[in-house]
């Protein structure tokens, strides 16, 4: 720390430097970002909420399906109800044929960049003029199945009142035009005949698709029909954006309008069937034993099996050509998706949330015997913690049942039903285990999903333009229900784990359209998430915090938002200004990086000569002595010394002597002082308190609040927090004043301390600079350093191998001592 002096002007202590700016380079970090925003209006208001003319269209579906499982392929007709609540005149409409997207000139496939960040899908790697092309063999099969099999929609009708509508394909779109325009108010009814045949999962990484388990005695053959993004639907139409009749590019999800369904599912007779809704014909598709369990199930402390392991292996070995027709419908939903294999078992368990709008959840897991006992233990009691967690920050659970099913998809989402993808392992004993990798991966993948229900499945954001609206909410709530579930899961959500994308090179803002970000996992999930963490636990605190999200989320539920009513509901319901945290985080790839470089210690003048004077000359004595001096001294005395007859006045006094002339000043100062001016002189005086001036600069770009762990010369510690509004005038470099007490002498400043802010660099937060800390290890590379991937469940079984060659010395020993 740098030594100084706080001088006295008059009455008043200055210390500040000229600020510094270079013309042209000012950017104002707090402009406000209503210069930005979409005008306020009638359908959304200034404050975030939706106006008093807000609408939403809503579409209902009357669909019966078939699945052909020998053909593994969808034939259906689908009733479409459209009613216009629109002020506007439609003289069409816009479906999505999302399963288009995996036709070969598709725009998705067409334009897929080899090799190209970004990129969904198997893993490919495009070379250069010192590296070759690659190809994984995923990659691979992915061309080849889809050269093998003809995917996509096969729509074979569009009518009303049977008679045939114009209907246009574009891509993954479809324009139906009306016979006559639809006015506001007004409903219309047509409907779709279909057909497409389902993608192999593994082989195209889709969102749905089937699995198919060899066919030998380890694995029993079958399939997994996990059916999602199956079946013609209407693209939203909206106040923001009139028809959101953007392609499906496979990043980019959904848009979706709010409706009732009816749906039927023709399958083998030996299938059970997972799905968006409530059963309707429990009695059809289910024996009386299954009812009576699925019964006792609502009251139970732990899941009830209402498909047993030994029912589901039995319906594996046995397959029939006989069909069963299960009939589900749900009530204001966007979407519907639902899953068929006869090699499901099936517990359930009922969630008593109470309150009034559905007091009673009935929690359903559906999962193969490759599941094992990780699924039973953990996928239904998975599902309850999170309703339990998202109702506390959002709104209580709204739909009758909530479901997570096995497959081949890793995690996706839809209403009342998500598709999980971890399993267990099948070792040559015939045991199942599974790494504490994979049971982590359970527990969090089926809290992510799940709360997919409450965000974008009931806060109805617009997914296909702003992915961060709902995987980076529901990546924080995730992240928050996970950490009360097991705080020792690496949750990812933490400021920390976003410092190294925010500082790449390959860093696009958060509000970038879905389609065109780079690298989708820390743009949409981490850096949304980590920014909320920091917004409830640093900025505004966890009262204001949970207030303003609570009203956020009743707000807009069963409704569609956009990023704009999000930021202004947060500061509107919280009271504090967020410009700049939306405009530094959300709109820039500025990053944390604040800098402490010095900081200078001062203290009071007295004016008195005899205590200022004698501290000048301490601080004079303190300096380093000039090593020619040192050295002269150690050869022998100097001139003076060795002739002290010849000193004079000048070699007995030094410049700090105090005279009376300086007293007399002293004395005519006090005289000169106000009454309150020598009160709080005198004061100031008798305190003798510690000045420090921090000056600190802004590498980062991206303005914070600075929080300051300080360390006393006794020992104790105290954290300070500094508004982000400190660099308001200033972005790039502040000085910052910290007084205190002349018992607590400050020796070291740690900038974010405990590192809540995102900082990119935390090496120059610390003052004195420390040692960086780190390791030298010698070690032998292998092929896995994950502690958490090992399968310690197996590995628990290993038997100790012997030394053979000790063995052998011990045998020959005895041998000898015996002879």
């Amino acid at each position: 720390m740098v030594g100084a002096t706080l001088a006295l002007v008059g009455s008043s202590a200055v210390y500040a430097d000229a600020v510094k700016q270079t013309k042209g380079k000012y950017e104002d970090k707090f402009r406000q970002l209503e210069e930005i925003l979409p005008t306020p209006n009638v359908y959304r208001n200034a404050a975030g909420e939706p106006g008093h003319a807000y609408w939403q269209q809503k579409v209902d579906y009357d669909i019966k399906a078939n699945l052909d499982e020998a053909k593994r392929r969808i034939t259906a007709t689908e009733d479409i109800t459209y009613t216009n609540n629109s002020p506007d005149t439609l003289k069409y409409l816009w479906l999505q044929l999302d399963q288009n997207i995996f036709k070969p000139d598709s725009i998705a496939n067409m334009a897929n960049n080899f090799g190209g960040i970004g990129r969904r899908g198997p893993a490919a790697a495009a070379g250069d003029a010192s590296r070759p092309a690659r190809l994984s063999l995923g990659e691979l099969r992915r061309q080849q199945y889809l050269t093998d099999n003809e995917v996509g929609y096969d729509i074979q009708a569009v009518t009303a009142n049977g008679k045939a509508l114009k209907h246009t394909i574009v891509g993954t779109l479809m324009r139906v035009d009306l016979p006559t325009p639809l006015k506001p108010g007004k409903s219309t009814e047509f409907t779709v005949q279909w057909a497409f045949n389902i993608v192999e999962e593994d082989a195209v990484s889709a969102r749905s698709g089937y699995e198919h388990f060899p066919d030998d005695e380890r694995e029993g053959g079958n399939d997994i029909f996990l059916l999602a993004q199956w079946f013609p639907r209407l693209v939203a139409y909206t106040d923001y954006e009139a028809w959101t009749n953007k392609e499906f590019l496979g990043r980019g999800e959904f848009t979706l309008e709010f409706g009732d369904y009816e749906v039927e599912m023709t399958v083998p007779a030996d299938h059970i069937v997972s799905s968006t809704g409530v059963l309707q014909n429990p009695k059809q598709v289910l024996t009386a034993e299954q009812r009576a369990r699925l019964e006792e199930a609502k009251t139970a402390k732990r899941p009830v099996f209402v498909v047993t392991a030994e029912e589901a292996l039995e319906n594996e070995k046995e397959g029939t050509t006989d069909t069963k027709t299960w009939k589900f419908e749900a009530e204001n939903v966007r979407d519907f998706a639902w899953a068929s294999s006869r090699k499901f078992m099936w517990d359930a368990k009922g969630y008593q949330q109470g309150g009034n709008d559905m007091p009673f959840v009935m929690a359903m897991s559906f999962y193969p015997k490759e599941g094992g006992d990780l699924w039973k233990k953990y996928s239904t009691e998975s599902i309850i913690h999170t309703m339990e967690v998202y109702s506390r920050f959002s709104f209580d659970y709204p739909d009758p049942v909530a479901q997570s099913v096995n497959g081949p998809v890793g995690g996706m989402e839809y209403p009342m039903i998500t598709f999980n993808g971890p399993r267990t392992t099948l070792q040559d004993d015939g045991s199942r285990t599974y790494s504490l990798a994979e049971k982590r991966f359970l527990i969090g993948v089926v809290i992510h999903e799940v709360g997919h229900n409450y965000f974008p499945m009931i806060v109805n954001s617009d997914e296909r333009q702003w992915t961060w609206m709902d995987e980076g909410l529901n990546s924080f709530l995730d992240g928050v229900a996970g950490r009360e579930w097991d705080p020792t899961i690496p949750w990812g959500v933490e400021p920390r784990d976003i410092t190294g994308y925010m500082k790449s090179n390959t860093q696009v803002p958060i509000m970038t359209q879905s389609d065109s970000v780079l690298r989708l996992g820390p743009n949409a999930y981490t850096k949304p998430a980590a920014a909320l963490n920091i917004l409830r636990e640093t900025i505004l605190g966890r009262e204001l915090f949970d207030y303003a999200f609570k009203e956020y989320s009743m707000r807009w539920k069963h409704k569609r938002p956009t990023p704009s009513d999000f930021f202004r509901t947060m500061e509107e319901a919280s009271g504090v200004d967020l410009d700049w945290f939306w405009r530094g985080w959300f709109f820039s790839t500025d990053h944390v990086d604040i800098s402490l470089d010095r900081i200078y210690k001062m203290r009071m003048d007295t004016k008195d000569p005899d205590i200022d004077y004698a501290r000048r000359r301490e601080e004079e004595h303190a300096k380093p002595t000039s090593l020619t001096n040192i050295r002269n001294k150690e050869i022998g005395k100097t001139w003076v010394e060795l002739n002290p007859d010849v000193k004079d006045f000048h070699d007995e006094n030094d410049r700090w002597t105090v005279t009376n002339k300086q007293r007399n000043k002293y004395n005519s100062f006090l005289k000169g002082l106000k009454p309150w001016e020598r009160k709080v002189f005198d004061r100031a005086v008798s305190e003798d308190k510690n000045y420090y001036v921090l000056e600190f600069s802004n590498k980062g770009g991206l303005v914070m609040p600075i929080i300051l762990g300080l360390t006393y010369a006794d020992g104790t510690t105290e954290k300070q927090y500094i508004p982000a509004e400190i660099w308001r005038r200033t972005p790039d470099a502040v000085k910052k004043l910290i007084v205190t007490d002349k018992n607590k002498e400050l020796v070291q400043v740690v900038v974010d301390p405990d590192w809540e802010t995102a900082d990119t660099d935390v090496e120059n937060n610390h003052y004195p600079r420390r040692i960086v800390p780190s390791r030298v290890e010698t070690y032998k590379r292998s092929r896995s350093s994950s502690l958490a991937g090992r399968d310690l469940m197996q590995e628990a079984t290993t038997k100790l191998k012997k030394d053979e060659k000790k063995d052998e010395k011990t045998s020959e020993k005895k041998e000898g001592d015996a002879s």
